[in-house]
């Protein structure tokens, strides 16, 4: 008998798709429910029967303790399913170190976290943020001069072209730039991108950017990829949108960057300390657009989470292999 750790609300509003996906993978899967208390824990007897544990968007952040705390003492535990994408948190790797295969929900949220890059994008490119200080101030004030270029003569690197990056391409294209991918992996015929470069070529890339997306997780590799010297590359009047992790750019010269004029602009999701500081540059600068790293929010999250899991259930069941696995 495989007993999975879920939540009260899982078992509840899933549990027909649990049993249809149990009865699929011929599974006998005994639920055990986190407890719905911020303040209590899952019974010792308990923890030691877990085998699996999926980490569904509503336990957290409300009941993340009392799931950890099972869960980093679970003794059987195999296997993790987890909501969210990026794993880079210590939390996880401390799975990872002790042979427990973890999978995520990676592209669950590509469409909502794209769609808001876009809406960042044109907001930019369209001087939403003049019209918003004119509104706050009462004024009528119409941009008759250096207006905003056509976006279709312009050009967009994505770095990172995962599901989410993939998903801006896509997008960007329907509107007219011109995309170039990259990533380490070639062109594939399904990219939704124009042309596709290994990151070994990103700075002869940068200069053809009129905007810049940073879709990319946080590695070693590419923790600080965008610093001083690669600001400087891109075409001044270039534009910044950064729904990755704040740690992939050097924030002081990005903030070096946007006050003298370099950069038109930013769309930031993600910054390097968050909540970001009341003190940041970066909350009063007019040319930034900012979200408390919330670009992925949507209704439909949770269900596309939950899919995952229960694809990820029943290959489990059967030995196959797992879709999103982390690899050490």
């Amino acid at each position: 008998m495989t007993v999975a750790l879920v939540s009260p609300h899982f078992a509840h509003t899933y549990e027909a798709e649990f049993k249809a996906a149990v009865a699929a993978s011929g599974l006998e899967c005994e639920l055990v429910l986190l407890p719905d208390d911020p303040e209590a824990r899952l019974s010792a007897e308990d923890v030691a029967r877990v085998d699996i544990a999926f980490f569904s968007l509503d336990i957290f952040p409300r009941l993340s303790r009392g799931f950890f705390a099972a869960t980093a003492g679970a003794p059987n535990l195999k296997w993790m399913h987890v909501f969210n994408a990026g794993v880079d948190n210590p939390v996880f790797t401390a799975f990872i170190d002790r042979g427990i295969r973890l999978t995520t929900s990676s592209g669950s949220t590509a469409k909502p976290i794209a769609q808001t890059a876009i809406g960042g994008l044109l907001m930019l490119a369209r001087r939403f943020p003049a019209w918003a200080e004119s509104q706050r101030r009462h004024a009528w004030e119409p941009i008759r001069a250096d207006l905003p270029p056509d976006l279709d003569s312009q050009t967009l690197v994505v770095l990172g072209v995962g599901a989410i990056g993939d998903e801006i391409a896509r997008l960007a294209r329907a509107i007219g730039l011109h995309v170039v991918g990259v990533r380490r992996s070639p062109l594939r015929d399904d990219d939704n991108v124009d042309e596709m470069a290994p990151p070994t070529a990103l700075k002869e890339i940068l200069p053809r950017a009129d905007w810049l997306a940073l879709a990319c997780p946080l590695t070693p590799e590419t923790r600080g990829i965008i610093g001083q010297a690669e600001l400087a590359l891109l075409p001044r009047g270039a534009h910044i949108l950064n729904i990755a992790r704040g740690e992939v750019i050097d924030e002081s010269a990005l903030i070096d960057a946007l006050r003298s004029g370099h950069l038109a602009g930013a769309y930031l999701d993600v910054v390097a300390t968050e909540p970001l500081p009341a003190e940041s540059p970066l909350w009063d600068l007019p040319n930034v657009i900012i979200s408390p790293h919330n670009s992925a929010i949507a209704q439909g999250n949770e269900r596309r989470a939950v899919e995952y899991f229960l694809a990820n259930l029943t290959a489990w069941a059967k030995g196959e292999p797992l879709v999103n696995e982390v690899g050490r």
